[in-house]
């Protein structure tokens, strides 16, 4: 990569870009929860405000990243990582600035938009400019600081809104959004680019193949499977999205080539994907509602709670990434997941009354270190298997099988824990994200090659 990847220091300037533009998009769609009380008390709107002040940000960030991947490689990841990041400011000051539901709902809404064409193309950067096992290392980095965005958030936002205003949650975006602009001065795009026209029909069908189901899965849970507002997002959605597979199989160019499955690591890995962040969002649901409504901790005590998550990713991607480099991804995608599992089999010693330090801690310890020992590694595995000039749409598909495959597991916790987080409930939540972990483990141990190869 001319002017990025030409020397160390270009690199390394290239990956905090990388890292910040990825960061600002997850961190933004969990920082918002804690300031929904506020902001509903403030614009009005009741339940509905809180709800799609979170929703519609997550449905236009899921339905349009297979499109955003597609973009970066098409015309250049750096560009459409400064229209990203320039949207995404501008809505970040509308949210702030807003002075009724509809208009915060509205913005965002473009935040998600916007933070699509941040995440898959910030991640191709980094896959273009570092070779093995340079890559895997700087992948553990960019996991490391991305990864605990999700924890941060809520603490962050708690102290942003106890202290000044739910307002700064949005506007405080402007920081790092500026900050990343002017990293990027003087970085030159990839001479390697998908020199093929933009797949119209194919992108259309991608974001109703998407937007549809993921609508569905968010609302079933208030309005429940049988309303025609659940059900049919979820037909038609799903029957574009088997459009969209027929169209990409036909098309002499298509937006998401299907030779990318071919690559034996990207299959595979895309089904660990799909295992492991399913287990990863309904456990880490039935940990936050479980502590909150049987244990009796407060939102803030929650997200204290949470803490080795964040602290074991900061400190053991980067080496495990770096191993990974050297020895192969499958026994870390193999060894992390079952390490995952173990954690949630060791919280079914709950009971009452609770104990954390006992009946959770040590289960959320064996978590913390099963992610750092597999996230990146399976995130290398993934990309590594594709050329260069797929790396957007590689990463926009491994996000899109992450974000749906949480989304799924998130919809059916109230079937797993018989509808209630009490001790039994989320005893039969951890055993199924458990189960789930295993179950990652296994396609891992079967699926993937080391070293990583692309058929």
């Amino acid at each position: 990569m001319a002017g990025t990847g030409s020397s160390t220091a270009g690199r390394s300037r290239l990956l905090v870009v990388a890292i910040l533009a990825s960061f600002i998009a997850f961190l933004d769609g969990s920082i918002v929860t804690v300031a929904l009380p506020a902001l509903s008390a403030e614009l009005g709107g009741g339940l509905p405000t809180q709800q799609w002040a979170v929703n519609a940000y997550l449905l236009t960030l899921g339905a349009l990243i297979l499109l955003a991947g597609s973009l970066s490689d098409s015309y250049g990841r750096l560009k459409i990582l400064r229209i990203g990041l320039i949207g995404f400011g501008a809505a970040s000051v509308a949210c702030a600035l807003a002075w009724d539901p509809g208009i915060l709902i509205l913005a965002r809404a473009v935040q998600g938009m916007t933070a699509a064409l941040l995440v898959p193309g910030s991640l191709a950067l980094i896959t273009t400019a570092y070779q093995e096992p340079e890559r895997s290392r700087a992948i553990g980095r960019w996991t490391a600081w991305t990864g605990t965005a999700a924890i941060i958030g809520p603490l962050l936002g708690g102290i942003l809104v106890d202290s000044v205003s739910w307002r700064l949650i949005f506007a405080v975006n402007v920081v790092p959004v500026t900050a990343t602009l002017f990293l990027m001065a003087g970085l030159q795009d990839s001479a390697v680019r998908r020199r093929t026209a933009l797949d119209i029909p194919g992108a259309l069908l991608a974001v109703a193949g998407l937007g549809g189901p993921v609508y569905a899965l968010i609302e079933q849970e208030r309005l429940g499977w049988g309303h025609p507002a659940v059900v049919v997002p979820l037909v038609v959605g799903t029957t574009a999205l088997a459009l969209f597979v027929l169209r990409e199989a036909r098309t002499p160019a298509p937006m998401m080539p299907l030779s990318l499955f071919r690559a034996r690591n990207f299959r595979y890995g895309n089904l660990v994907t799909a295992a492991a962040y399913g287990a990863i969002s309904l456990g880490s649901f039935g940990v936050t509602v479980f502590i909150q409504e049987a244990g009796g901790f407060s939102a803030t005590e929650a997200g204290f709670a949470a803490l080795p998550l964040p602290v074991a990713m900061l400190a053991l991607s980067t080496p495990f990434g770096k191993l990974a480099g050297i020895y192969g991804p499958r026994l870390f995608m193999t060894v992390g997941p079952l390490i995952c599992g173990a954690g949630f089999l060791l919280m079914l010693t709950v009971h009452p009354p609770l104990d954390f330090l006992t009946q959770l801690l040590p289960g959320l310890l064996l978590f913390s270190l099963g992610l750092a020992v597999m996230v990146a590694p399976l995130t290398a595995a993934v990309l590594g298997a594709l050329n260069q000039n797929d790396a957007g749409i590689g990463s926009a598909v491994n996000n899109a099988v992450a974000r749906v495959a949480g989304l799924v597991a998130i919809a059916f916790a109230g079937t797993i824990s018989g509808s209630a987080l009490d001790f039994p409930g989320f005893q039969r939540t951890a055993a199924a994200a458990a189960a789930l972990f295993g179950l990652a483990g296994l396609v891992a141990v079967v699926g993937i090659r080391t070293p990583a190869v692309t058929a």
